[in-house]
């Protein structure tokens, strides 16, 4: 019985329930030392002087920008395809400038954490503070810029019958992962190589990343990240603070920690959205979208970090949607604020490109007198692959049968009453995932286990279950046989990284590849045991077969391992590797959300949520259902709760878990899952991605139930009750209306 789609219970909760798991903190080396941060109190200022104290009890080393000078370089920059972006980068330590409260200005090194703490007290620093820039509408400093545009635009516009415009705006959001950032660096002094354990979502990025601020070559370098208590696409660049603790532990010669606190992850770890939109659409006399013209605007925040231009960038990619629209025009401008970056967050603009779109879609079913429904149902996209305007090429999708899945599964809703008001509201999304590359190498032990290291890391998603269902089915062994290793660049071949969506459709592809050379190792080295033609041996159900004969992969564990008995040209273990070069893939679904409001006190209450994905083949049901859920509450609190606040002076008014609210258990609706699969035909499992959809639908769905519920005011996320009371009380024929 094929192990693929089984709902297989996660082989790593076990050592997590058991408390076996070890996290950046956890690792203890002999000496270790403890880094602390002294960070900006001021949206924008000067540095005119800092004084670090000679003596404080257990104080190792003060470090400043000006004693980086020739030994750090500026984190680099990744500029997406025809993007613009400015030399802007940002620094390590700050010198001259602070330009959002809690960069980091000085590091302090003691022999405890305490200890570290309270030395960072006693650094003062000067600042001449200057006049903060808090809204990316009042920035007149570009960060960055891109525009596209694909078919005729302006004969479009000129030639509709319809034009329906709209402006929407998402907050900036905290990614609020339960472990925050951190990183333990040792430096062995005489192989002149540093070892970096930190909490990020895979190895090779911070590798790189370390490489270039620090100008130490890959090979000197590396890089273990070990258990990972959350993510969410904030952990995908390595922090200043790491490289200074690098910097400390050479100068020092004893292993550094630095771990963040919580406070220190709110102001100075990269947030995510911060984007608003102006669109058009045009349409024809029968409804037909012909044209799409988009403006966005994106809060970058004080610098550029590596990733901080792909969000903005993708969701301008993906403003079509799911829509047939032949012609569109978009343009990004990412402007400097006295925030902290941006840079992804769970769904890295999908999300953003969704909810600015399927609002305006909502608000043209309106405008021209169509059910929003059959708007969007003589627009899909119906045959694939499909070109965009835009440049991208979708592989495969029933967008319809999505809606359909969807719109029956939300099923009957109560009408309105003079105390609770209720909408509904449905979205459609694509996501794209997959796109460069991931590599995998397999082995077979002696003991007759199937190595797997993958170059793909974990940090919750549940590889290690994924991969060895994989593996399992593949060979045709029990899954107490696969055995993986992840997340350390010593140990796992090369390869980009774990972000959107595209561990299993890469590197799962990748571990196919490996184990398909494994295989044809494998019938090799039976063919010289039992002394006939490999054409002659058949893998099949976890033994190799000649006639009669057979042998299984534990007995041909020894032989592999034994030179003398191993074919010409095959390594010990039948060790395979392989490289799996991606072209994008690209999710989509529906979602469906049902809505109250209490007219009397704007209290907002998601009764039921129905996410429909599209994510092709699905490995595992359990794991895949549980990425929507988890998605979908975030996207939750997203809607309801959670808005990074700064004041007009650049401070962040949410700085706590008292401020920030995240939804709890009891905030959860209902949600129903519903599945459609389309396999993807671009790689050899058919895989798209799951991660990220309950984040991208869940927003939209629920921000047009608000819509809907207000008679077809538009409100911007999140919903809070003053927010929505307001809203009310301006339209009081809302209540109790017939629906």
């Amino acid at each position: 019985m094929s192990l693929i789609g089984e709902p297989l219970p996660r082989r790593e909760d076990v050592r997590m329930v058991r408390g076996q798991t070890r996290y950046v903190d956890d690792i203890g080396r002999p000496g270790m030392a403890y880094a602390a941060f002294v960070r900006s109190h001021h949206a924008h200022a000067a540095i005119t002087a800092i004084r670090a104290p000679d003596q404080a009890p257990g104080l190792l080393a003060t470090i400043t920008a000006r004693d980086l000078h020739g030994r750090v370089r500026p984190f680099p920059i990744a500029a997406p395809p025809d993007a613009e972006l400015a030399d802007e980068p940002h620094p390590i330590l700050a010198e001259d400038e602070v330009r959002y409260v809690g960069q980091p200005v000085a590091a302090v090194i003691a022999s405890s954490r305490a200890l570290a703490a309270d030395a960072a007290e006693l650094v003062e620093v000067d600042y001449q503070p200057r006049e903060p820039v808090v809204e990316a509408g009042a920035s007149d400093v570009e960060l960055m810029r891109w525009s596209r545009t694909g078919g005729d635009v302006a004969g479009a516009f000129a030639a509709a019958a319809h034009i329906v415009r709209g402006r929407y705006a998402l907050p900036r959001l905290v990614a609020a992962p339960i472990e925050p950032r951190g990183a333990v660096v040792e430096h062995d002094a005489e192989l002149d190589r540093l070892t970096v354990w930190c909490s990020m979502q895979d190895p090779h990025r911070p590798l790189a990343q370390l490489s270039h601020i620090l100008g130490i070559d890959r090979e000197r370098i590396r890089v273990v990240v070990p258990d990972v208590g959350g993510a969410f696409g904030s952990k995908g660049v390595i922090p200043a603070e790491a490289a200074v603790a690098a910097i400390a532990a050479i100068d020092l010669g004893r292993p550094v920690n630095w771990v963040e606190e919580r406070t220190e992850n709110f102001l100075a770890a990269y947030q995510g959205r911060g984007i608003e939109g102006e669109l058009e659409l045009a349409l024809d006399d029968g409804g037909r979208m012909v044209a799409l013209r988009g403006e966005l605007r994106a809060d970058l925040g004080g610098y550029l970090l590596p990733i901080s231009a792909i969000p903005p960038h993708t969701a301008g990619l993906l403003l079509t949607g799911c829509y047939d629209i032949p012609a569109a025009s978009v343009t990004i401008v990412g402007r400097r604020t006295n925030k902290v970056p941006t840079g992804p967050y769970r769904g890295a603009g999908r999300p953003d490109a969704a909810y600015l779109l399927e609002r305006l879609v909502d608000d043209a079913a309106r405008e021209l007198r169509i059910d929003r429904v059959e708007l969007r149902r003589r627009n899909l996209i119906r045959h694939f692959p499909h070109e965009t305007p835009l440049g991208l090429s979708y592989d495969s999708g029933d967008y319809e049968r999505c809606l359909d899945t969807a719109l029956e599964r939300l099923g009957p809703v109560d009408r309105s009453s003079e105390s609770t008001i209720r909408g509904t509201g449905v979205a459609l999304y694509v996501e794209r995932a997959a796109g460069q590359w991931e590599s995998a190498t397999v082995a077979l032990e002696p003991d007759g286990q199937i190595l797997i290291a993958s170059s793909a890391s974990p940090h919750g998603q549940g590889h290690e279950t994924t991969f060895a269902q994989i593996a399992a089915d593949r060979l045709g062994v029990g899954l107490q046989q696969i055995v993986l290793r992840f997340g350390d660049s010593d140990q796992v071949p090369p390869g980009v990284g774990t972000f959107g969506s595209r561990s299993t459709a890469v590197a799962g592809s990748a571990v196919v590849l490996a184990l398909d050379r494994l295989i044809e190792h494998g019938r090799a080295l039976t063919a010289q045991l039992l002394d006939v033609s490999p054409d002659e041996v058949e893998h099949d159900g976890g033994r190799f077969r000649a006639g009669k004969r057979a042998v299984e992969w534990t007995e041909l564990a020894g032989p592999a391992h034994d030179p003398g008995r191993l074919p010409p040209g095959l390594q010990a273990g039948l060790t395979a590797t392989a490289r799996f070069d991606s072209e994008l893939v690209f999710a989509s679904g529906a979602y469906a959300a049902a809505v109250e409001i209490d007219a009397a006190t704007g209290k907002f209450t998601v009764r039921r949520v129905v996410a429909v994905d599209d994510a092709g083949t699905i490995i595992n049901s359990l794991l895949a259902h549980g990425q929507i859920i988890g998605g979908a509450v975030q996207g939750l609190g997203e809607c309801g709760t959670e808005e990074a606040v700064y004041d007009e002076e650049g401070q962040l008014r949410t700085a706590t878990f008292m401020d920030y609210g995240l939804p709890t258990s009891g905030d959860v609706p209902e949600i129903v899952i519903g599945e459609v699969s389309t396999p993807s035909p671009r790689n050899p499992l058919g895989a798209k991605g799951v991660g990220e959809g309950g984040a991208i639908g869940t927003l939209p769905a629920v921000a047009n139930a608000v819509a809907d519920a207000l008679g077809g005011r538009h409100l911007d996320p999140p919903y809070q009750p003053e927010k929505l009371w307001r809203a009310l009380a301006e339209s009081p024929a809302v209540a109790g209306r017939d629906r």
